[in-house]
C-alpha cells in the first residue's frame, strides 16, 4: 500500500515540537510493517539543505502566489525514507520559524504556503509523478487539513474515488483559522465554503477542512479522542468531532527507539538499562555539573523539557518551585515561550543558583542530558493530547509527574500503594489543575524517592514499559486498508 504523510517538520530536519517526532518516526515504522510510505513536505531551507539526492519530478506554472514551482524527489539521510520537496522559494524560503516571521506574528501568506501543501498532495495521488502514485494521504495537523478537501475536488472532478484519507489531530488548538476572503486564493470549489465544509464561524478553518473531508480521523491517544467531543476541549469543533465518531480514533503515540535509547545515547553522559542505572546516576552528576547545581545525589532533580506556557502547566511549577525546593530538590528547565514565564524562571535561577538552573530556548542535545539526568520529568499540562516528553522519561527510567489528562492519562500509572503493591505504577498523576494537587504530587515523589528501593523497582517497571511506533503503525495499517480505494 502506498502512503504519503503529508507535514509540515520532520525530526532531526526540522523541529517545532512533537509533531516532528511524529512525522520522523511512524513512517519508518509503517515501512517496516510493508507499507510504501513515503513524505511531502514544505521546501524550507532545512528541508531543500537535508533531503538527500534531490532530483526534479515536475516543474509547474505559477499558483498559490509561487512564482517559480517544482516537485523535487529525494531521501531522509538518516532513515532512507523517500521523500517529495515542494521547491517554492517565494514561499518557503525565509530564516527561522517556518510559521511566523521575526516579528512573532503569523506570515500573512500561511493560507497560500500551505495550501499548496494540499494541493501537492492531491497532485501525487492523481499521478503527479509518473513512477509513483498514492492510495492514501495521510495528513498531519492543520498545515495538512486542505489535502482531503483536495482529494475530494478531484473525485468530484473525475467520477471516481482518487486516494483514501487519514488526517491526524496533534493539538486541536491549533486550527489554522484564515479570514474568508482568502478562500478564493485557494483553487478549492465555491460550494466548500459553508458550514459543511472548510467554513468556520464565518472564517475559514484548515483543520476543520480536515475533519470534514477525511474518510478517517485519528488523534494521538485514546482518552483525547473522547476528550474533543466534548466542549471544554473541543475548540469548538466537538459537535463535528461527535458526528464523526465513528471516524475517530485515537492511537498512542510511540517513541522513536534508536532516538531514545539510553544504553546507546550518543548525547547522554554515561550509558544504562533497567537492569544497570548506575550510569543513569552518573548522567545526574554530570547534568547537575553542567546546570551549575549543587551536586548531591540525595537531592531529588526535577527536569523540564517543554515550551512554557499555561497549556502546558509550567504556571504551575513556577508557582508550586517553593514546594520542590522546601523538599530539598533541584529543578533544570529547557524552553521558551510566554515572556512572563521566561522571566519568572531566571529570576528563580538567579534567586537560587545551586537548586534552580534555566536555559531558555531549545537544545536537542541537552534534552536528551536532562531526561537523562533527572529523577522526576514533569508534565503537569491543562491538556496534552498525547505528550512525548513522559514517554522518553519512562524510557530513561526517569518518573513523569503528569496531569490525568489526554495521553499522560493513557500512558502514566500513578504511584499508589495498590499500583506499587502490584507492580505496575511507574510516576506521579494529580486531577485538578490547580497549584496544591501539583505541590502534592511533588511532595510524594520527594517521598518516595528517599524509599530508594522502592523508587528502583518503579523505575524498572517505568523503563519496562512499551510504547513502540511498531504498535501504532500495525493499528493505522487497519484504518489504510478500510479507507484505500478498491
Amino acid at each position: 500500500m502506498r502512503v504519503l504523510h503529508v507535514c509540515s517538520e520532520i525530526y532531526p530536519l526540522l523541529k517545532t515540537g512533537g509533531l516532528a517526532d511524529v512525522a520522523g518516526a511512524l513512517p519508518p515504522a509503517l515501512v517496516r510493517a510493508g507499507c510504501d510510505a513515503r513524505l511531502l513536505v514544505p521546501g524550507f531551507p532545512a528541508m531543500m539543505n537535508g533531503v538527500a539526492n534531490l532530483h526534479l519530478i515536475a516543474e509547474l506554472p505559477p499558483r498559490f502566489g509561487a512564482s517559480a514551482l517544482r516537485l523535487l524527489a529525494g531521501t531522509l539521510a538518516d532513515s532512507g525514507l523517500p521523500a517529495y520537496v515542494i521547491d517554492a522559494p517565494g514561499l518557503y524560503d525565509r530564516p527561522g520559524n517556518p510559521y511566523y516571521g521575526p516579528d512573532n506574528h503569523d506570515y500573512s501568506d500561511n493560507h497560500r504556503r500551505f495550501g499548496l501543501l494540499g494541493w501537492m498532495a492531491a497532485e501525487l495521488a492523481l499521478g503527479r509523478d509518473p513512477s509513483w502514485n498514492a492510495d492514501i494521504i495521510h495528513g498531519h495537523d492543520w498545515h495538512a487539513g486542505l489535502a482531503p478537501a483536495y482529494l475530494k475536488a478531484a473525485e468530484m472532478r473525475n467520477g471516481r474515488k482518487v486516494a483514501g484519507s487519514v488526517f491526524t489531530v496533534h493539538n486541536l488548538a491549533y486550527q489554522g483559522v484564515f479570514p474568508s476572503h482568502v478562500f478564493g486564493e485557494l483553487e478549492l470549489p465555491w460550494e466548500f465554503f459553508n458550514m459543511y465544509g472548510v467554513e468556520f464561524y464565518g472564517n475559514l478553518s484548515f483543520l476543520k477542512a480536515g475533519l470534514f473531508y477525511s474518510d478517517k480521523i485519528t488523534t494521538v491517544s485514546p482518552t483525547y479522542a473522547r476528550e474533543i467531543q466534548e466542549p471544554e476541549q473541543g475548540c469548538g469543533l466537538d459537535g463535528l468531532l461527535r458526528g464523526r465518531a465513528h471516524d475517530l480514533r485515537g492511537i498512542l503515540n510511540g517513541v522513536d527507539l534508536d532516538v531514545w535509547n539510553p544504553a546507546a545515547d550518543p548525547d547522554i553522559a554515561s550509558h544504562y538499562d533497567r537492569e544497570s542505572l548506575e550510569g543513569k546516576r552518573a548522567c545526574k552528576r554530570a547534568l547537575q555539573q553542567e546546570a551549575g547545581l549543587a551536586v548531591q545525589e540525595n537531592a531529588p532533580l526535577f527536569g523540564v523539557v517543554s515550551r512554557l506556557t499555561d497549556q502546558k502547566g509550567l504556571n504551575l511549577v513556577q508557582a508550586g518551585l517553593r514546594g520542590i525546593l522546601s523538599r530539598g530538590g533541584q529543578l533544570v528547565l529547557l524552553g521558551s515561550g510566554d515572556p512572563a514565564l521566561e522571566a519568572a524562571f531566571r529570576e528563580a535561577a538567579a534567586a537560587h543558583p545551586s537548586s534552580v538552573s534555566v536555559h531558555i530556548g531549545y537544545d536537542e542535545k541537552k534534552s536528551h542530558r536532562i531526561i537523562a539526568g533527572s529523577d522526576v520529568i514533569l508534565v503537569p499540562s491543562r491538556f496534552e493530547p498525547c505528550g512525548l516528553t513522559q514517554l522518553y522519561g519512562l524510557r530513561y527510567g526517569t518518573l513523569p509527574l503528569v496531569r490525568r489528562v489526554g495521553g499522560l492519562a493513557d500512558s502514566v500509572v500513578d504511584c499508589t500503594a495498590e499500583n506499587m503493591a502490584q507492580g505496575k505504577a511507574t510516576g506521579f498523576v494529580f486531577d485538578r489543575f490547580e497549584n496544591e494537587a501539583f505541590v502534592a504530587a511533588v511532595h510524594r515523589a520527594c517521598a518516595l524517592y528517599a524509599r530508594r528501593d522502592e523508587w528502583l523497582r518503579i523505575q524498572q517497571c517505568a523503563m519496562a514499559q512499551q510504547f513502540s511506533w511498531d504498535l501504532a503503525a500495525g493499528q493505522m495499517q487497519e484504518l489504510y486498508r478500510q479507507v484505500a480505494p478498491r
